[in-house]
């Protein structure tokens, strides 16, 4: 048949499905939620009932919902925080489990587990529990000492990444995979090339092995971000579905609360690329 001919043709045939699911069950949602974020909503027993009231909610988010600014400015600190340093460990765990040691595909799975059993439940309840962190840490006395000391955004920081180590290594699973993935893609002659050269390890890390994970790297940033914005470490889900079914509040409101929130997410992976972009320039000076 001439229609199946072309190739691209075959393509589009192939994604259709996915093209269809996707207009109908995302885009569709998401033009009336954002009908809805201008809305007054009302349940009643014949259906939703909407009236127009502008950006009535959108102003009430900003200008009243104290705990929806607090959880954001966490969130925002939080996040700029934690997802360097998820990757950077993503990225040291994938160098180490690229060197030829036995049981390596025993490690990598190991790693890559807790994706698959960390449902925000069990999440919830590892965190409930105190197992995010080295507890080995508490019979030293300098974590004690910084305990005494937190108020100081610095050692608030310090706490932070101390209290949630393990965690950031259970999230850092498909970061691992993607970077294995790019290291095994490349060239072992390079590598052999620079050592005969009289490069060291250092250098050749620098030189070569980070240059080439700069575009997984961007990709990492990506996914890390808006898979830190959806997990259960983020109270802002909360906050928003506790809302949706408030009689003084409800899903209009709820709405407009969804829709900021996506923009904090675009501002603050905005801000993460620009960083990396940033830091990509000077590395190649």
């Amino acid at each position: 048949m001439k229609l199946f001919s072309n190739k691209k043709t075959i393509g589009y045939f192939f994604i259709l499905p996915w093209i269809i699911g996707f207009l109908v069950f995302t885009i569709i949602p998401i033009g009336y939620s954002i009908y809805l974020s201008f809305n007054d909503v009302t349940i009643t027993a014949t259906g939703i009932e909407t009236s127009w009231i502008g950006v009535a909610n959108f102003t009430r988010v900003i200008t009243e919902d104290m705990d929806f600014i607090r959880l954001v400015g966490d969130f925002f600190i939080e996040t700029i925080i934690s997802v360097p340093l998820i990757i950077i460990l993503a990225l040291v765990m994938a160098l180490l489990l690229n060197q030829k040691v036995k049981g390596r595909g025993f490690f990598r799975t190991i790693f890559f587990l807790p994706v698959i059993i960390n449902s925000g439940p069990v999440l919830n309840m590892l965190i409930d529990l105190e197992l995010t962190s080295i507890p080995a840490l508490q019979n030293y006395d300098f974590f004690w000492t910084l305990q005494a000391a937190s108020g100081n955004i610095f050692v608030d920081v310090l706490l932070f990444v101390l209290n949630n180590f393990i965690l950031f290594l259970w999230l850092a699973g498909v970061q691992i995979l993607i970077f294995l993935a790019a290291l095994q893609k490349t060239d072992v002659g390079i590598y052999e090339a620079a050592r005969i050269d009289g490069a060291s390890t250092w250098e050749i890390f620098w030189r070569i092995t980070l240059p080439g994970l700069m575009p997984m790297i961007l990709v990492n940033i990506i996914y890390t971000t808006v898979m830190y914005s959806m997990s259960a470490l983020n109270q802002i889900t909360d906050h928003i579905s506790a809302n949706m079914f408030r009689l003084d509040t409800g899903f209009g409101y709820t709405s407009a609360l969804s829709w900021i929130y996506f923009i904090i997410i675009l501002i603050t992976l905005g801000l993460l690329v620009v960083g990396f972009l940033v830091f990509e320039r000077k590395g190649k000076r």
